[in-house]
């Protein structure tokens, strides 16, 4: 039994050396529906025109579906490589409407985003707006079409105010954004609503822990603003926004999302949580002011999240500006997109050292385009990114870690090594055991 023991043990060995030497290669990309041709919805948008298409998002199946006007069109769509649906109103119509609904009395309280997927552009009014505000607003989508959707919402949208790491001041609590550069200073991309320009933020309650000011901001209209950083530098671990328990994601570079996207929201209140891209280029009428050109989400957040970064695969994505509802009866929430807060404020993002180009404070490689992030796989088959310690820091391991580690290949070696042993001594122990049998015997029968 010892015997065949050691044996197993060697055969366990060998092949727990195989599978970690196989994982230890470069793992092949998972299955995932591909769009058959390099088109991605955003570029057939482009390349058809807003009179012909009327958006575009990524379909339950994982692939690209963009909405036309006629059939001609749609044969052009799917011989891209993706899939058509024929809608009664064009781009054109669709954004008319929403200039006709900004063009109207400003109505706190209110939002308004073209819904691709219903062809429709819908108004919201959440519990502040008065019957009188409702009833004047509704008159005007009536004049627009029946392609207006209006409904009203519970809760009220306001500014998050109160990466996900918090950041106080006087006026309240928000949370970090992204680490961004000019190449000469640092600083934390933010909500703009967080505080005007000469806000200082601290990283405690106490406010012994001078973080940066606020040397740029932008609200309402859009909504982000700049934290300088007190010491000029972000320091290790820039390129990781925290989610909680020590941990974080690698940001690796930026992008715009894709409607029908799974996305996630870290923040200093409620944590890291997830939901799905519902519109882009929303407009808020938040009681401080309007903010257009929004991300519309189905993730949940509440007060002190606001400025929080959105992300998914490691892309940056957006800053959390405000909504309604809250994570325990869920609601919309709405982005700042980081592209056009990064081209207004003329920084870049600050990503991964193997995704920069070398420069310093990391100039990233050239941003992937959403459909290129997630546009080829199911919505429900995304993921944050890839883990770090939130410091950045890589994590260190002793050389005992290393080689009990399962994914290495040291576990199996101690096994075979350990197998070896055992056969050996097998063998020396049964050869004295025969010896003294032998002996045993004979003494009987000499003499």
């Amino acid at each position: 039994m010892t015997r065949l023991a050691a044996v197993g043990g060697l055969l366990l060995g060998g092949a727990m050396v195989t599978q970690a030497a196989m994982a230890s290669e470069t793992p092949s990309a998972p299955a995932r529906p591909l769009v058959a041709t390099g088109d991605t919805g955003a570029a057939l948008v482009a390349r058809l025109g807003t009179a012909r298409t009327a958006g575009d998002w990524i379909g339950a199946d994982g692939r690209t579906v963009v909405a036309v006007t006629d059939e001609a069109t749609a044969r052009e769509v799917r011989r891209a490589g993706a899939e058509a649906k024929v809608v009664p109103h064009s781009m054109n119509e669709l954004k008319s409407a929403t200039a006709t609904l900004r063009s109207a009395p400003r109505v706190p309280g209110t939002a308004w985003a073209v819904d691709y997927r219903t062809n429709r552009v819908v108004v919201r009014a959440d519990r502040t707006v008065s019957a009188g505000d409702w009833s004047r607003l509704t008159r005007v989508a009536t004049g627009i079409g029946g392609f207006v959707h209006m409904e009203r919402t519970q809760g009220t949208f306001t500014t998050r105010l109160n990466g996900a790491q918090p950041i106080l001041s006087t006026g309240g609590r928000c949370s970090a954004g992204f680490n961004v550069t000019d190449g000469q200073s640092d600083f934390i991309l933010t909500a703009g609503h967080c505080g005007p320009a000469g806000s200082t933020w601290f990283a405690d309650n106490q406010g012994g822990r001078q973080l940066g000011r606020t040397v740029n901001s932008s609200f309402p209209g859009s909504d982000f603003s700049l934290v300088q950083y007190a010491g000029g530098t972000a320091g290790a671990g820039a390129d990781v926004v925290a989610i909680g328990g020590g941990k974080g994601v690698r940001i690796t570079g930026v992008a715009d999302p894709a409607v029908g996207q799974r996305v996630f929201r870290s923040g200093s209140t409620s944590g890291l949580r997830d939901g799905q891209v519902t519109a882009l280029n929303a407009t808020v009428n938040y009681p401080e002011g309007t903010v257009t050109g929004l991300i519309e989400t189905t993730v949940c957040a509440e007060p002190g999240d606001s400025g929080g970064p959105l992300f998914a695969e490691g892309i940056a994505l957006g800053v959390t500006s405000g909504g309604n509802g809250d994570c325990t009866a869920g609601g919309t929430t709405f982005f700042q997109p980081v592209t056009k807060a990064l081209t207004a404020l003329g920084v870049r993002l600050i990503v991964s050292a193997r995704n920069a180009a070398g420069a310093p404070g990391g100039t990233p490689s050239p941003a992937p385009s959403a459909s290129a992030v997630q546009g080829a796989m199911a919505p429900s088959a995304a993921s944050p990114g890839s883990s770090a310690p939130v410091t950045g820091a890589p994590q260190g391991s002793t050389a005992l870690a290393r080689l009990t580690d399962t994914r290495n290949v040291g576990p199996g070696l101690l096994v075979i090594a350990g197998s070896l042993i055992a056969l050996v001594a097998t063998r020396y122990i049964r050869a004295e055991q025969d010896r003294k049998a032998y002996q045993r015997y004979y003494s009987a029968t000499w003499g």
